[in-house]
């Protein structure tokens, strides 16, 4: 039978030192060794409309480029000498189709 006499229990010793190092390694704490991967779990299903567009830019990075370099050269001179007009309302009927078609 234990009797209670409101003295505090015996304080435990704590490791230092070495042995506190040799429990610490023993727990993995080690910063030094290297971490194992874990197993692969995840996995990634594309949708068809990424399926698409990551086909889309291969083709695109893989394909000439196509830019017709005597149009962009015409262009920029336009611009250059002030003569180049931007037909606001032809913009605007493409923007218009462009949203009908996503539509």
């Amino acid at each position: 039978m234990t009797k209670i006499d409101g003295a505090a229990a015996p304080m435990r010793m704590v490791e230092t030192g070495s042995a506190a190092a040799a429990q610490s390694a023993r727990a993995g704490a080690t910063r030094s060794a290297p971490v194992a991967a874990t197993p692969e779990a995840d996995s990634l299903r594309l949708t068809g409309e990424a399926t698409g567009l990551q086909t889309l830019a291969r083709d695109l990075g893989a394909a000439p480029a196509g830019i017709d370099m005597d149009r962009v050269n015409a262009v920029r001179a336009s611009i250059a000498d002030g003569s180049y007009r931007i037909d606001s309302q032809a913009i605007a009927n493409r923007m218009l189709d462009l949203e009908r078609a996503l539509s």
